[in-house]
């Protein structure tokens, strides 16, 4: 499935404090994930298979390190949990990177929320403007995003312009 998505992420202090805030909008909760996000090393973009007790994916991604909110192109295919693909996958590709995260999924009509807390890394809050059916513009997703930035009241300084994977990357040198 391709998909349009706009997206921003923040590091925070007090995650408590944001999920509060978008309670008072009364989201649709999915639940609290705990995922494991392994990378692996690709010619471009990224490649990650997801593998949670709420969501099971192999996204493939590209998406600029850009401060702020920016677009990504998603490819997403959503499976059952299966050992051997991850082992296929490390086979032919090589492991980059695992990234281990507890997060809170909420969904507000197209939008949705995550309340991470990411082990070796810390508090994030992502919100994704996302577009499965060809219904937005990419300006519309955009403006969704900037409009639950303003909501969060959050600043510039705040925002994370690489992926979960390169944070942990980051750390390990």
């Amino acid at each position: 499935m391709n998909i349009k998505n706009y997206e921003f992420k923040a590091k925070v202090s007090d995650i408590k404090k944001y999920e509060r805030k978008l309670l008072s909008l009364q989201p649709n909760y999915q639940g609290l994930d705990h995922q494991i996000d392994t990378y692996f090393n690709v010619k471009y973009g990224r490649l990650k298979l997801r593998e949670g007790r709420i969501e099971n994916a192999l996204i493939n991604y590209d998406r600029e390190n850009l401060s702020g909110a920016k677009p990504s192109d998603v490819i997403l295919y959503q499976h059952q949990p299966d050992p051997a693909l991850k082992q296929i996958l490390t086979k032919q590709f090589g492991v980059k990177v695992i990234v281990d995260k507890k997060r809170k999924i909420y969904f507000y009509k197209n939008i949705k929320f995550h309340f991470d807390i990411v082990k070796k890394l810390g508090a994030f809050i992502e919100v994704e403007a996302i577009d499965t059916n060809q219904k937005f513009s990419i300006q519309e997703l955009k403006q969704q995003c900037h409009k639950y930035f303003n909501f969060f009241e959050l600043s510039q300084s705040d925002t994370i312009e690489m992926s979960y994977s390169d944070l942990v990357l980051e750390k390990m040198t």
